[in-house]
Formats: structure tokens, C-alpha cells, sequence
């Protein structure tokens, strides 16, 4: 029978082309903003655009919100493969029905439909990346991933701007549907199963992932088991998932800042179209793209280097937290419009650094099952204060001026991490309440 030579590597990169279809789908709603609104809402105020579409915003949140604790679930129920399967494509579908969108009403069904199935992209990752890597690696991995949204974001503004120029923007909707779709081929025919049963990986890699997946020894043999996996109620005893939960509804709602309303902000403060956001829009994901590997291949050196997973996780957080912090501060005043994207790559570049460390948490506490029930829950806290925020930035954008939303960002940068210095005292495989010293 045939094996396939780094097998892993193929898997992550499908969940990172997975991500960056994710991306993609999601930003065709802001990037597509300004020809949207002129079609459907000519004759609404700036304001009144922007609370419209922070509304439809807010419901696409919140449906990902709880995407990702019902996804959780169902990732760690049908397992990865599957969960896959019906996540892209339900959001595939979703994707082009937005060209059928009408109004507010229509959008919002559309959205929540899409935030549901997207959401399963997180949890799913965190699960594919416990099961495929070895603990040392993950931090890589994840960062391969994320550098997906990155990417995605990349992609989207210069691609959504050129199909412009021929599509209708409700075509072009149902074009980006159809990758998400496209993209399921490959997936079905080559992640057939979890590493210790697929046919096509060497027993050498299949030793090496196994071997190297620390928090599934739970009595310390020397050789893995089931390890550590609680049911939800204990899970949620631990102070240390609520420091991941915490941690992550602290950090997410910056990325979504952006996400959301780079297109807005540059329609809004600059006065750009579709083409012109086409131009500039992608270049905070550049930095966003960096980060992501930076993160990733910072924590791998030192964990190769002898450090703890603890020592490198908080290391790396904090670098990345105090990288968005005079950046976010600094977003007040940017002058132009090429030094504001590039100030949104640094903030993007510390986000980036610092999420793939922190999405890796579940699996560095916990095993088993557990890992995407726990990611679900960080992943729903985490879109329920984007939500929050979302719904704020109309207000607090008042005449354009975003300046108290990024000062919202920069305290939130260090409310994350305060989360993790405080109530990750130690990141290291759990093991049961008995043999625990830290519990509530």
C-alpha cells in the first residue's frame, strides 16, 4: 500500500486552504459593502449604513458564536473529517445564497446560516492539529492555518475588486460558493482517518506524531493513552479552561475590529471605493500572514531549544499582546491612508503571533475529545465579546472617528493577557481532580 512522505503537512495545508476559502466567503460581505448599499439602501445616511450593517454583522457573530460550541461538539462526535465535510459545505451554500439577498432580513438568514457552518473551521483545526501533530509542533501547525485567514484576507480584496469589473455582486457570491465546494475532493480522498489508522502514513511519521502527543500519557508509562479527557462539567472546574475561554474572548474581538471594518473605515474615513479598497484593504493581512508563521515558528525553536510549554506559550503571547498594544494606540492618529494599513499589519502581525499560541491551549491541558469541546467554548465566548464590540463600533465610530474602538482594543489586548498569567499558572497536561493541584 502506498505511503505519502509527511503526510501531517498535507492535512494542515488543506485546513489552511479550508481557512483561507473561510476568509474569502466572509469578507465578500465588507468588501462588496459599498456596491451593496448603493443597490439596496440608496438612500440611507453614512450612519445609517454602517448601524445596518453592523446589525447584519452582529447576527453572522452571533451565529458563529454558537457555531463553534455546537461544532465543537459535533468535531469531537463525527470526527474531523466528516465535521469538515459538513461544515465547508454548508457554508459553501450559504455563500451563494447570499446572492438572493434582498434586505436586512434576507442578509441576516444568510449570515447566520454562514456563521454556523464557518465556526466549524475553528474548533475543527484545533482538533485536526491535537490529532496529526506532536505536541512540539502544534504551535507550527496552528500557525499554518491561521496564516489561512490571513491569506483568505489577502486574496479577497484584490480578487472581490477584479471580479467587479465583470460580475455583479450578487455573481460573485455565488462564484466563491463554488470553491468552498470545489475544495471537498481533495479532502474526502485524502484524510481518510486519524493518523494511528490511516493506510498511507509511514509507521516513522505515525511513531513520531503518537510519541510526541504529551498530554495523552496519563499515567506517565511512557506510552499513550486516552489521557485526560473530562466531561464538560469537570472541564469547566478547571481555572485553566476558563483562563483559555477568558483569554480568548479578550483577544478575538481585535481581529474581528478589523475584519469587519477595514473596508468601512477606509470607505468611510478615506472615502475609497470597491477598486481603491481592492488596493489597500489586503495589506493588514500581510502582517497578519507573517504573524501567524512568525508565532508559530517562534514557539517551535524554543520548544526544539529545551524550553517548557508553558515558558514559550506565555512568551509568545506576551510578544505578540505587547506588539498590538502601541499599535492600537497609535491607529488614533494615522495620518494617510497607506500608513493606517500599515500600522493595521503590525496590529495584525501581534495578533497573529499571539492567537495560534493561544488556540493551542486545549490541546496542550487536555486530550481526547475534550480538546474540541473546550476549543468550541473559547471560540463561542470569543465571537459572543466580538459580537459586543460589533454592535458598539456605529456608536463609537460617530463621525467617523474610531478612535475609543481602538482603545477598547488595546485594554483587551491586556485583559487576554492578564488571563493567561493569572489563570494558566502552569500550561501542562491536566490530569484528574485527585492528582490536581489547581482547581477552583
Amino acid at each position: 500500500m502506498k505511503k505519502i512522505s509527511g503526510l501531517r503537512w498535507w492535512v494542515v495545508g488543506l485546513i489552511a486552504l479550508a481557512t483561507v476559502i473561510n476568509y474569502i466567503d466572509r469578507q465578500s460581505l465588507s468588501v462588496l459593502w459599498p456596491d451593496i448599499v448603493d443597490d439596496l439602501f440608496p438612500d440611507e445616511t453614512a450612519d445609517a449604513r454602517k448601524a445596518i450593517y453592523a446589525k447584519i454583522s452582529v447576527v453572522f457573530v452571533f451565529s458563529y458564536a454558537f457555531g463553534q460550541a455546537i461544532f465543537g461538539k459535533i468535531f469531537d462526535k463525527i470526527g474531523t473529517r466528516m465535521g469538515f465535510v459538513l461544515s465547508i459545505g454548508v457554508w459553501s451554500v450559504a455563500t451563494a445564497l447570499h446572492a438572493f439577498a434582498k434586505g436586512i432580513v434576507s442578509f441576516s438568514i444568510f449570515r447566520s446560516i454562514l456563521g454556523i457552518a464557518e465556526a466549524g473551521n475553528w474548533p475543527g483545526a484545533t482538533k485536526g492539529n491535537a490529532e496529526w501533530f506532536p505536541t512540539k509542533e502544534r504551535a507550527l501547525a496552528q500557525g499554518i492555518f491561521n496564516s489561512g485567514a490571513a491569506i483568505g484576507g489577502i486574496i479577497a480584496f484584490p480578487v472581490i475588486a477584479f471580479l467587479t469589473v465583470y460580475f455583479s455582486w450578487k455573481m460573485i457570491f455565488v462564484v466563491v460558493g463554488v470553491i468552498g465546494l470545489l475544495w471537498l475532493i481533495p479532502w474526502i480522498y485524502i484524510v481518510k482517518s486519524p493518523p494511528g489508522k490511516h493506510p498511507w502514513i509511514s509507521e516513522e511519521e505515525r511513531n513520531y506524531i503518537l510519541s510526541g502527543q504529551e498530554n495523552q500519557d496519563l499515567d506517565e508509562d511512557g506510552v499513550n493513552d486516552e489521557g485526560y479527557a473530562p466531561n464538560t462539567g469537570e472541564l469547566l472546574s478547571h481555572k485553566e479552561s476558563w483562563g483559555v475561554i477568558l483569554a480568548s474572548a479578550a483577544i478575538d474581538p481585535i481581529w474581528w475590529l478589523f475584519v469587519f471594518w477595514i473596508p468601512i473605515y477606509l470607505n468611510g474615513v478615506y472615502g475609497m471605493d470597491v477598486k481603491a479598497i481592492g488596493i489597500y484593504g489586503w495589506v493588514p493581512y500581510v502582517g497578519a500572514m507573517f504573524g501567524a508563521w512568525f508565532g508559530g515558528l517562534l514557539a517551535k525553536n524554543r520548544l526544539s531549544a529545551g524550553w517548557s510549554i508553558n515558558k514559550t506559550r506565555k512568551m509568545v503571547i506576551t510578544l505578540g499582546c505587547f506588539i498590538m498594544l502601541p499599535s492600537l494606540l497609535l491607529m488614533a492618529n494615522p495620518g494617510g491612508p497607506t500608513t493606517a494599513v500599515l500600522i493595521m499589519a503590525v496590529i495584525l502581525f501581534g495578533f497573529q503571533t499571539a492567537i495560534g499560541n493561544v488556540q493551542t491551549l486545549p490541546s496542550d491541558f487536555f486530550s481526547g475529545k475534550t480538546v474540541g469541546t473546550l476549543a468550541g467554548f473559547a471560540g463561542m465566548a470569543a465571537k459572543l465579546a466580538a459580537a459586543g464590540l460589533t454592535y458598539l463600533v456605529p456608536w463609537l465610530t460617530a463621525g467617523e472617528n474610531y478612535t475609543p474602538a481602538f482603545i477598547i482594543g488595546a485594554a483587551l489586548a491586556m485583559i487576554a493577557l492578564a488571563s493567561v498569567w493569572l489563570l494558566c499558572p502552569k500550561i501542562e497536561a491536566l490530569k484528574p481532580a485527585k492528582k490536581l493541584t489547581h482547581t477552583f
